[in-house]
């Protein structure tokens, strides 16, 4: 099996189980917006459910769910292509791919399992609160970040082989 598949298993696998034990555990041991203070005045664990994207986007449109499903198919089918079309050095694309991928997954087995997303982590400063998220979410926002500085180290590398 080719090194960057076994990434892509690996990570999604790892990030796909802490992802969904995580949202169950909340949905099993909290009411729904619940609250329990880990950092005062900075982070707690605060289970809601999100129908809409981040911010709440489109959450009260009649075509949410629907939208929200193609959208993460197309997404999770766009990273498989160029996952299968990444070259064997290509380890930290790999990594980031598949962490994208995994929470892009996370977050579909929820629209298709409870029709929204369940939210839990809280991040704020005071009353300023961030929109809660969740593993999945984390997944992605990482993968995105790592994927960003990937392709500038590449654009570099580039640059330095045409010189």
């Amino acid at each position: 099996m080719k090194l960057k598949y076994l990434i892509l298993i690996v990570v999604s696998a790892v990030v796909l189980v802490i992802d969904q034990v995580t949202k169950l555990s909340i949905d099993r041991s909290m009411d729904l917006h619940s609250s329990i203070t880990i950092v005062e005045n900075f982070f707690n664990i605060t289970y809601l459910r999100n129908k809409g994207a981040a911010f709440g986007v489109l959450a009260q449109s009649g075509y949410r769910l629907p939208f929200f499903i193609l959208v993460s198919l197309v997404a999770i089918a766009v990273i498989a292509v160029v996952f299968h079309r990444l070259r064997p050095d290509q380890k930290f694309t790999a990594f980031s791919l598949a962490l994208i991928f995994s929470g892009a997954l996370g977050n579909l087995i929820d629209r298709v399992r409870l029709g929204e997303v369940i939210d839990f982590l809280d991040a704020h400063w005071y009353s300023h609160h961030w929109p809660a998220f969740n593993i999945a979410d984390s997944a992605i926002c990482v993968g995105v970040f790592l994927l960003a500085i990937d392709m500038f180290i590449e654009e570099k590398r580039q640059k330095t082989r045409q010189i």
